[in-house]
């Protein structure tokens, strides 16, 4: 009984809070939050991925951007599914969705996750305290910015947000180590010379090579806005 109190109280807040920042600072305000919001989509890890593996050849930053955003799909995605929250727009009738309608679960938020996690392996990996706090107080207007445009609730962005810590200390302590592992074997198996933190010369020599490293890329970029073309054939079709 306890908790559902609680939880009722805290819906109560998250619906308070969402209802009074929907639309917050107008118009431009809005467009500079839609463009900061992008750093959180999963888009920008998996093109880094495809990058530090296939372009610019770095097991470092390879096997740590991969493990973060592996431990995203593995901790997020169920929780979501568990969860199954509606978004604000499906549940609350004044709000107004400033972006692209997510078609996922409510709770938690991937954006968070995404900017906190990778914000702080940035600042790990640089070994400055400096890009650490600068990151998180970007990763607080990213997660903000979901609450403005009305697709998360409170909430939603600040578990999100904590998750992203878990997320990073797991991925540092166990995950990214272990990958650079198999990487590492995988290498030794390959045998051939292997260009490091270089344009692959592949890419100029290989035409496989190449077209396999583009086709990667656009299935990536259709899979970002592949709702947008089904929209726009909808609207071609009425």
């Amino acid at each position: 009984m306890e908790t559902k109190k609680i939880f009722n109280n805290l819906d109560t807040w998250d619906q308070k809070v969402i209802l009074k920042y929907n639309g917050f600072g107008g118009k431009p305000f809005t467009i500079i939050l839609k463009i900061l919001s992008f750093f959180g989509r999963e888009t920008i890890w998996m093109l880094l991925m495809v990058f530090y593996l296939f372009i610019f050849y770095d097991p470092l930053l390879f096997s740590h951007i991969t493990s973060i955003f592996l431990l995203g799909v593995v901790i997020i995605a169920p929780i979501k599914k568990c969860m199954n929250r509606d978004r604000p727009f499906e549940s609350l009738k004044d709000i107004k969705v400033l972006e692209r309608k997510p078609t996922s679960r409510s709770f938690p938020s991937w954006h968070a996750y995404n900017v906190v996690s990778q914000g702080l392996l940035l600042a790990y990996l640089l070994n400055s305290l400096l890009i650490a706090i600068t990151v998180l107080i970007f990763a607080a207007i990213v997660s903000f910015s979901r609450i403005q445009l009305g697709v998360h609730y409170p909430s939603d962005v600040i578990f999100g947000f904590f998750i992203g810590f878990f997320g990073f200390i797991l991925a540092i302590t166990f995950v990214a180590p272990l990958l650079m592992r198999v990487i590492l074997f995988f290498e030794l198996i390959i045998g051939s010379q292997i260009h490091y933190q270089i344009i692959n010369p592949l890419l100029l020599k290989n035409i496989f090579y190449t077209l396999l490293v583009l086709g990667l890329i656009i299935v990536i970029v259709v899979l970002a806005i592949h709702k947008r073309i089904q929209e726009a054939i909808g609207k071609q079709e009425k």
